[in-house]
């Protein structure tokens, strides 16, 4: 864990704007922009790229992909230039928590996948890297996005004592357990042998 030195006050401003940073709902603003249609009503109902890749649009997935990661990556970021390492803890967790718990959607958001992965690449690089990395390789390999995402995320405190980031080690359980708690559908669903893999027309 940081030395928390930063003025509480201006923590609790960075939680709240990592949290509105984090719930803006980037693939159902994908889903209007391309035309479609809605994403509770299409797959799992999920907000996030892989439920828009369902839609059969590319791109838009992509993007959501992108976007989803971007939001995450810079909270911390800027966070950290502004504060320091405490802040840039607080707005991850802070920012993960807006993508998962979104106000504007009545707190009913993604599974984190995107933005867990954005957080980690900025908390620092050769971590995120890892993460993704191994999100890669199991995705490829089994076809299951979810599997890959709950593997990434129980490795993430793995990659940061690699690679010395020891002090983010209780942020990297806080995310780590949020994922799972997301995916607990996903986990009931790939103890059945039933969760759809990678490329399938609903979940």
């Amino acid at each position: 864990m940081p030395m928390f030195t930063t003025d509480p006050m201006a923590l609790a401003l960075t939680a709240l704007l990592a949290y509105l940073l984090g719930s803006v709902p980037f693939g159902m603003l994908m889903a209007q922009v391309f035309g479609l249609g809605n994403l509770r009503s299409i797959g799992s109902g999920n907000i996030g790229a892989t439920n828009v890749l369902r839609t059969g649009n590319k791109l838009a997935a992509f993007l959501t992909l992108v976007l989803d990661a971007a939001k995450g990556g810079v909270a911390v970021l800027i966070a950290r230039a502004t504060l320091g390492e405490d802040a840039a803890q607080v707005a991850a967790l802070f920012a993960f928590l807006g993508h998962l718990y979104p106000v504007w959607l009545g707190f009913k958001g993604g599974k984190g996948v995107a933005t867990f992965l954005g957080v980690m690449l900025a908390l620092d690089w050769r971590v995120g890297l890892a993460c993704c990395a191994t999100w890669l390789v199991i995705a490829l390999v089994t076809r299951l996005s979810s599997l890959a995402a709950l593997i990434a995320a129980a490795l993430s405190t793995f990659w940061m004592f690699i690679f010395g980031q020891g002090e983010a080690f209780f942020l990297g359980i806080a995310l780590t357990i949020l994922v799972y708690i997301r995916h607990a559908d996903n986990i009931r669903r790939l103890r059945r042998g039933e969760e759809p893999r990678i490329g399938a027309d609903k979940s």
